[in-house]
């Protein structure tokens, strides 16, 4: 097992003064890491290749981490494409037990596995992350980014290891991963625009979620959301849009399209939830101050685990408009079946006035 962190920043600030293409090679191995920061800018550089063909492990020693850092974290690059069917291993399962963020709203947040701040133009493929300590991949602040043949792993009991979170970018395009987790497999934040996932395969977790949305002051708007052509198994949520209730600050989600999408066995295919709110304690009544429009399913089918299998919880404060449901199809299947082999499901919704198209069981919100 090689631990030489000097000699990883050591090819990356050589590189980083090339002139040219360049490519950096991790060889097989196990290599065990602390934190570490790539960063640029690499002026010189017009195209840079970090292949990671080996098994990166992070250091268990939470007092080597910033709070909210990464494990590993790339900042200020261009044209980074990051590939080679290598792994990186949080080691999450020592640090999970430190991880009150469930239950306390100020809490110390753990170090997310593979951190992207103010990139443009990468590219990130055929690579593994295992059991990260919090998220496995941010991205923050950037711009054009590509993922594909992406493997997440996380037992579906590990706290807040989302799979991929995305907040404050555009232009992204996310396909052809598998990601199981204990957390959303996807989870689209704040202040996006222009984000297509497609062809994810997602579970277990709690699905893939707009949000959440409208905890904080200043938050920026949601548009441009395509979901298309993905499984999503054995989750305790399907789609979901989550806001806060009592948010602090006003802010929109709008242009968002879920189309083509299997469900096996999931808690909540499509929810809506604008009362959201994680904690124990959650007395406000305050409804969300998130504007929710131009919304559509389409092509949804598989079943629930639940007998609400379309939940509509919009705010009351601003209720949601242009929500669109077509060919739905989405059946219980429990002991007790009628004689078509299967259990009728059936709608919620509440300050929305959805229209209905096509196909659609269950039967349309009255």
């Amino acid at each position: 097992m090689f631990g030489n962190l000097q000699a990883f920043l050591a090819a990356w600030n050589k590189a980083c003064r090339f002139l040219g293409e360049v490519n950096i090679l991790v060889p097989r191995g196990t290599y065990l890491l602390g934190p570490i920061r790539f960063a640029g800018p690499c002026s010189s550089v017009s195209s840079f290749t970090f292949q990671i063909k080996g098994y990166l492990k992070a250091s268990t020693n939470l007092s080597k981490y910033e709070p909210g850092g990464g494990w590993i974290e790339f900042r200020w690059t261009e044209g980074l494409t990051l590939t080679g069917g290598g792994t990186f291993d949080g080691q999450g399962a020592k640090a999970w037990p430190y991880n009150n963020c469930p239950m306390n709203i100020n809490c110390k947040l753990l170090p997310t596995n593979l951190k992207f701040i103010a990139m443009n133009r990468t590219v990130v493929q055929r690579l593994t992350s295992l059991n990260s300590k919090f998220f496995h991949i941010a991205l923050v602040e950037c711009r054009d980014f590509t993922g594909s043949e992406i493997e997440i792993s996380a037992p579906e009991d590990s706290p807040n290891t989302d799979g991929i979170h995305v907040e404050r970018s555009s232009g992204i395009d996310i396909s052809r991963s598998r990601i199981g987790t204990g957390d959303d497999c996807i989870s689209v934040g704040q202040g996006n625009s222009q984000v297509t996932l497609t062809s994810i395969a997602c579970g277990p977790g709690h699905g893939i979620s707009v949000g959440s949305l409208g905890r904080y002051p200043n938050e920026g708007d949601v548009r441009g959301l395509v979901v298309r052509d993905s499984t999503i198994s054995g989750t305790t949520n399907g789609i979901r849009i989550k806001t806060w209730r009592d948010s602090p600050g006003s802010s929109a989600a709008t242009n968002m399209t879920f189309e083509n999408i299997t469900m096996h066995n999931v808690r909540n295919p499509i929810l809506i939830n604008q009362a959201y709110c994680p904690f124990r304690s959650c007395s406000s009544k305050v409804p969300s101050r998130v504007e929710l429009s131009d919304i559509r399913f389409k092509d949804i089918r598989g079943t629930s685990l639940s007998p609400v299998a379309v939940a509509l919880e919009c705010s009351r404060a601003i209720p949601c408009k242009d929500v669109y449901l077509e060919n739905v199809h989405l059946e219980l299947l429990r002991s007790g079946e009628n004689k078509e082999g299967h259990v009728a499901t059936s709608s919620s919704c509440k300050n929305v006035k959805a229209k209905f198209i096509g196909t659609q069981i269950p039967p349309p919100c009255p």
